[in-house]
This record gives structure tokens, sequence and C-alpha cells, in this order.
């Protein structure tokens, strides 16, 4: 197991194919993915597909990491930053089972996150993304400390863009 970080009550580790039950299990609740743009995966093979093929730990040195509470060993969700090349930059991320929502798991893994991008990887920026009607996931954005940028089309959504600068 690879463990990359840990928090107050948690670890974030890569994901592995073991993973795709709770990856499955999590993208089929639309409340969780309704403000994503992602679908429900078609079965618990095809989360297991994508997570065979998930490259970007080799590719990028960093990607999603599934979030295991330290107590539990359960699977809380995932948390982690993504690079996307065409857009040349390194994105915040999180998604967690309902169970988990207001109990401050997603600001507690994506704070530490943040963190260890600027600090630990010398990234120059960070980005979050959401709709702007996801007002839970902007009041995280805002909590980690990234700032307001501008609106963009989140597939045909208006969407925000929040930022965080390397501090030197």
């Amino acid at each position: 197991m690879n463990i990359i970080l840990e928090t107050k009550r948690t670890y974030l580790r890569e994901l592995t194919v073991a993973d795709a039950k709770s990856f499955y299990d999590l993208n089929l609740d639309e409340e969780v993915i309704k403000f994503t743009g992602d679908v429900a995966f078609a079965s618990i093979n095809h989360a297991k597909e994508f997570l065979e093929n998930y490259d970007h730990y080799q590719k990028y040195g960093i990607g999603r990491w599934a979030v295991i509470h330290k107590e539990s060993q359960e699977f809380l969700g995932w948390c982690g930053i993504k690079f996307t090349p065409k857009n040349n930059e390194y994105d915040i991320g999180f998604r967690f089972f309902k169970k988990y929502w207001n109990k401050g798991f997603a600001t507690e893994t994506a704070k530490a996150c943040v963190d260890y991008g600027l600090k630990t990887l010398e990234l120059p920026k960070i980005v979050g993304r959401a709709m702007k009607a996801n007002k839970a996931s902007i009041k995280v954005l805002e909590k980690i400390g990234l700032q307001y940028e501008h609106d963009f089309d989140f597939d045909g959504n208006v969407g925000v863009i929040y930022s965080t600068k390397k501090i030197c």
C-alpha cells in the first residue's frame, strides 16, 4: 500500500483495482455525481477497467487518491491533485460518499493535498473547478485557501474556477 498523505482522521493512498466496488458505488449515487459532469459506471467491471488503466501516478507522479478512515479502514471517497496536460494545470478534486458529507473530510483532505502540492511538490498553481450551483464544493475550495478567478462553461452549466499560487 502506497500511502501518500495522512491527516488527523484519514490517510490517502493510491487507488487500486481492489477499490473497484467502492469506486463503482460512489459514482452510482446520483447526488454524489450531480455536479461533476460524470456518469455512473455501467458495472463494477467498468470501474475496475478504469482503475486498471488509471496511469496518472506513473505519468505525472500524482493523481486522485483513495481516502481511508484511519480507525475503521473504510473507503470514504477520493481526493487528490490531477494534472491535465491540455490545460497544463494541476486541479484539486474530491468526491465522498454522502454519509461523510458535512463532516469536514473534504476540507481536511483537500487542504492536505493542496499543501502537499504547493510545499512538497512545489507546484506553481493549483486550480479547483465546480459548478456554480455546487455551493458545498465552492465552500471547500474557499476553506482550503483557493480564491475565485472566473466563471467558465462547465458542460453547458455555469462553472467557477478557483486557484491558489505557490507562496514564495
